[in-house]
């Protein structure tokens, strides 16, 4: 357990890095506003010189509190951690980088929502994330079958628009309306991604010492089904399984060790709702 901890809060310390990198890379020096409270504090660093990070970390503080009753206290540290980190990235990396890596405003953007997507996406997926519009899209998930990225969408809009009143420019909009739109779609592909679940469909006549093995050692359920051979017109059992990503190669290695010549067939599924896996939210 104290290994699967710190193995989490090394993945959210990577994502959180990750996203600061590609807001203070590419967005900030171009002065390209993407959504969330980010892209609030950044608008307010334009106007008054404020830094992000202390903004960033003053305004999440307070969705935090809200955010630890209805997603417990679990969440609440999770979050204070990568408000505490995200900012202090954000101090570091906005010192260090004051000119942005391309000079092209569109690849800025690009570049921009792709890795601070990316980062969100890694964080999130590890039970962390940088606070702001993402612990209201986590509350809206944890009731809803919404995803983040819509939900982070939907919110954006608002907060990029807004940013006229600043610059006074159509173009930097555009440009947010692409942070915005690339970024979501990423967060979405990252998080999914680990999420994502295998259905193993085994025929081997070594059945019952596999689903054992399964069982006691991976900590899966594996179901029995009747079949009848084709061509030898014989009764056999299949074995199916439904499994993490991060099980199926453990599956894989006790089949290979108990029968190398079992046949199996490996197939992603869209989504799986039951016990042990995601809850059916309407």
């Amino acid at each position: 357990m104290k290994k699967s901890k710190f193995r989490s809060y090394v993945f959210i310390t990577i994502g959180l890095f990750i996203f600061a990198f590609g807001w203070c890379a590419f967005l900030i020096p171009a002065k390209i506003i993407g959504g969330g409270v980010t892209g609030i504090c950044t608008l307010l660093y334009f106007a008054t010189g404020f830094p992000i990070g202390i903004s960033v970390l003053i305004v999440n503080l307070v969705l935090v509190l809200i955010a630890m009753r209805i997603l417990g206290a679990e969440f609440g540290l999770n979050t204070i951690y990568g408000l505490v980190v995200g900012a202090f990235f954000f101090l570091v990396l906005q010192k260090l980088i004051t000119k942005p890596i391309v000079n092209e405003q569109f690849m800025s953007a690009l570049l921009g929502g792709i890795i601070g997507g990316a980062g969100l996406g890694i964080a999130f997926s590890h039970g962390g994330n940088s606070g702001g519009t993402d612990i209201i899209a986590l509350i809206i998930n944890k009731y809803r079958n919404i995803s983040l990225g819509r939900t982070i969408l939907v919110s954006d809009v608002i907060i990029i628009t807004s940013s006229f009143i600043v610059f006074r420019s159509i173009e930097k909009i555009v440009y947010g309306y692409v942070v915005m739109t690339v970024a979501s779609y990423t967060i979405d592909l990252v998080f999914e991604g680990a999420k994502q679940s295998y259905q193993i469909i085994i025929i081997s006549k070594d059945y019952h010492a596999i689903a054992d093995r399964i069982g006691n050692e991976i900590g899966r359920g594996v179901t029995f089904l009747k079949a009848k051979g084709w061509y030898n017109k014989q009764d056999t059992e299949v074995l199916m399984v439904i499994a993490h990503k991060n099980d199926k190669q453990n599956i894989l290695r006790i089949i290979r060790d108990t029968d190398d010549k079992a046949f199996i067939s490996v197939a992603k599924v869209m989504g799986v709702f039951g016990e042990n896996f995601d809850k059916i939210k309407l």
